[in-house]
Formats: C-alpha cells, structure tokens, sequence
C-alpha cells in the first residue's frame, strides 16, 4: 500500500471522522473531569492599598474551591494560594467594589488539571485613611486584696501603646485596657504578664501585645478615730480650781487588728492633764495624756490632736461661788 492509497482512506468520510473525533475528545474530556473531587480552603483576603484601609467590616476569609485529582488537590496548603483585591488606584474614601482575585504560588504551576474558584466573587467595604496613634495603657483590675491589706501602687511596662487603623476609628480611641489581672487574696506585690485588649479588627496594636504588670501591696494598719474626747484635770490642788482653753480632743489609734482597736472602750478619765505640779495661779500649757488601759499600751499606739491645751489656774477663795467653769471649747 503506498502513501497514495493511505491519503485516500483517510480522506474518505472525512466530515464524520472529525466529527467522530471531536466527540471522543469530548467524552475524554467529560470523564476526566466527572472523576475529579472537590477540595474547600478557607484563605484570608488581603486588601491592596498604598493609602487607604478598611474601615468598615469585610469577609476576612475568602471560600476558594478547587477541582482536580484527590492526590494533587489535597496536597495543595492554604499558603500556596494568595487571596486580594486591588485598590491600589483608589485614593478616595468611601464605599468601593472590587473583585476578589486570587494567584498561585509556583508550585501549584505544575498540577494539571484544576480549577480554582473563590466565593464571593466581589466584595463592598469603606475605606478611609490610615492614621497611627499613641494611647495610654489601664489596667483591668478584678477583685480586693487581701483585708489588713491595700495596693498602694502598680506600673505597666509599657505604659502606652501605639494603634493603627482607619482615621474614623481610630479618632475616638483614648485608652486600651489589659486583660482582667486578678488581685483577690493578694497580700504581697507581685507581677505578672497582661494582654493588651484590642477587640475591634479593624485595629491593629504595634509591639508584642502584652504589658508587664507590677504591683505594690504594703500591709494596712487598722485605724479607729474617736473625737471630741473629754479631757479631765486630775490632781489638781484644792486650793485652786481651773479651766481648759478646750475640752476635747480627737484621737487616733492605731493597732495590729481592727478587732482590738474596735473592742476599747475608754475610761473615764481616758484623757487627761495633770496638774499636780502647779502652785500658782497662772496659765499654764500641759500635755494631754490618754490611759491606754496597762497591757492595749503594746498592741494600740495613737496620736493626739491637740498634744496639749492651755490650763487656766485660779484660787478657789477667789472664784465666785456662784460662777461655772468655762468649758473652754
């Protein structure tokens, strides 16, 4: 047979041959792509803009749908695929739409076949511009220290913290809040690590996002306050009778437990001024002294407001019988 004869079988019929042919590329097609399965990643979306950022929510993560053989789909990672749009010729802020775009990275070049898909196919977000600002750092504090106990300071390292985001967000930020540091209990200063709480997306807080907390607890020493105290003139001679500028005093003790300070009851003559050394009559400035009761003296100490008073002495011959003792206050 020479090549003669071969042109002419060939030729022969030839719309249906092609026809024939087509149909079997067809079919091939059609069963290798009925034999194909189906893979879903989630990939998150950047947006591409050298000036503007969202201000306003978006799909963070993007539904990308891949189709080819189980061996080749399945091997394919997240990371292989990159999800964006581009925004990089708007310059405006407001409401945009943009198609959601997405490129492979070189190692998907050589699975064939696939086809990628995302979901949604566009998206619609406000855009504003990108403002940075440096806000003061507070600490969440939850629960008392320990009772006889007091936080007397605390610093956060750092104590400020740079945010970024969008102008209109941004703008009505003043302050960020740690997580809840616990102080129930405490009864000694300690430190401990704080998260920085940012609970807006669209935000973004520059350093590590963790503050060191530093507190100082001091032990509290119970007080109890007694005012307007009598004071008595003791021991005075009886040949002369006297008078207080003023009569009371305020007191302040001070004790190892609030349950002592809380369960002493003054005497009567708890404070006093002693005039045993006086043999004239005169004015004389002498100390107030308090009776602490013999054994309270080691457990209560106190302070006195004021430590002494001015004492008036008369005669008593002198005094009109009928005329009272000034009460001095």
């Amino acid at each position: 047979m020479n090549w003669r004869t071969i042109v002419k079988i060939v030729a022969a019929n030839w719309p249906a041959k092609v026809i024939c042919f087509g149909l079997a590329i067809a079919l091939f097609v059609f069963h290798r792509m009925s034999t194909l399965e189906e893979r879903l990643l989630l990939v998150p979306l950047t947006i591409q803009s050298d000036s503007l950022i969202p201000s306003s929510s978006y799909p963070q993560m993007i539904r990308v749908n891949l189709r080819g053989e189980s061996a080749a789909i399945f091997s394919i990672l997240e990371s292989d695929i990159e999800v964006f749009v581009d925004m990089q010729d708007v310059h405006d802020p407001g409401l945009h739409t943009a198609f959601v775009q997405w490129r492979n990275t070189s190692s998907l070049q050589s699975i064939e076949p696939i086809q990628i898909t995302v979901d949604p196919m566009e998206i619609r977000v406000f855009l504003d511009h990108r403002m940075t600002k440096l806000v003061p750092l507070v600490a969440n504090l939850r629960g008392r220290v320990e009772n006889g106990f007091a936080l007397a300071s605390y610093s956060l390292n750092p104590p400020e913290v740079t945010i970024e985001g969008p102008a209109s967000i941004i703008s009505g930020v003043s302050e960020l809040f740690t997580s809840p540091i616990d102080l129930d209990g405490r009864r000694a200063s300690f430190s401990a690590e704080a998260a920085v709480l940012n609970r807006d997306p669209l935000i973004s807080v520059s350093g590590s996002g963790n503050s060191t907390f530093q507190a100082v607890i001091t032990f509290l020493v119970p007080v109890r306050n007694l005012t307007n105290v009598p004071i008595a003139i003791v021991d005075l001679d009886e040949e002369f009778t006297a008078e207080l500028a003023r009569r009371t005093a305020n007191v302040r003790l001070e004790g190892r437990t609030q349950n002592v300070l809380d369960n002493f009851r003054p005497n009567a003559n708890f404070l006093s001024v002693n005039a045993a050394h006086i043999t004239e009559v005169g004015d004389y400035v002498v100390p107030i002294t308090a009776d602490l009761n013999g054994a309270l003296s080691d457990t209560i100490s106190m302070r006195l407001d004021p430590e002494e008073v001015m004492l008036t002495v008369y005669r008593s011959s002198d005094r009109d019988p009928g005329e009272s003792e000034g009460d001095g206050q």
